[in-house]
């Protein structure tokens, strides 16, 4: 027999586990494992998307049995919105030298594909030897642009998801599962 899924009340808003810390946890190492693969004999430079993917990046580094370096960007594109406005701010730009480097961007959750986009083209003009994508999250039919993630967590619904790095207002980062908005009328 299925247990009712756990939930969570955030002002209005009810959600419920879609993701426990074990599975996440499991994920990671997978494609910690995969990546230590691909990148063996590499040091790869890991660019975490700030704010959401600072836990995802900090658990995967932990699983990878080769050398790598950490960077951060920041960007938004959401604000305190539960959707995407589509446009794409830079807040916090590159701290290493990418040119010449292999460069792992890590992010928490893709869905219009707008970051990704744009994260690419500011990346490859900086003339990488190499340059993937890792996601934890991907929504399925949420696409604005052709997408290439090389290394996927989880593809989800198209709804909107918090905790394990995810906000929103900026509150609720610090859960350990990942919970989806419970549409009212379902």
């Amino acid at each position: 027999m299925n247990e009712p899924k756990q939930r969570l009340q955030l002002e209005d808003l009810t959600f419920e586990v879609l993701l426990t810390e074990e599975q996440i946890q499991a994920r990671i190492r997978e494609l910690g494992e995969i990546i230590s693969r691909d990148y063996e004999g590499k040091v790869p430079i890991l660019v975490g998307v700030l704010n959401g993917a600072f836990l995802f990046l900090a658990d995967l580094i932990r699983t990878l049995s080769i050398d790598c370096e950490v960077d951060f960007i920041k960007i938004s594109s959401y604000g305190d919105a539960r959707v995407s406005s589509g446009e794409i701010t830079m807040i916090k730009d590159f701290s290493a030298d990418l040119r010449g480097r292999d460069i792992i961007v890590v992010e928490d959750i893709v869905d219009s594909g707008l970051s990704v986009q744009y994260l690419k083209r500011r990346i490859n003009s900086m003339r990488p030897a190499s340059l993937k994508f890792v996601s934890l999250l991907i929504k399925k039919g949420a696409a604005k642009v052709e997408l290439d993630i090389d290394y996927v967590g989880f593809e989800i619904e198209n709804k909107f998801v918090i905790g394990y790095g995810l906000d929103y207002k900026q509150k609720k980062r610090n859960l350990k599962a990942i919970y989806q908005l419970v549409e009212e009328n379902s």
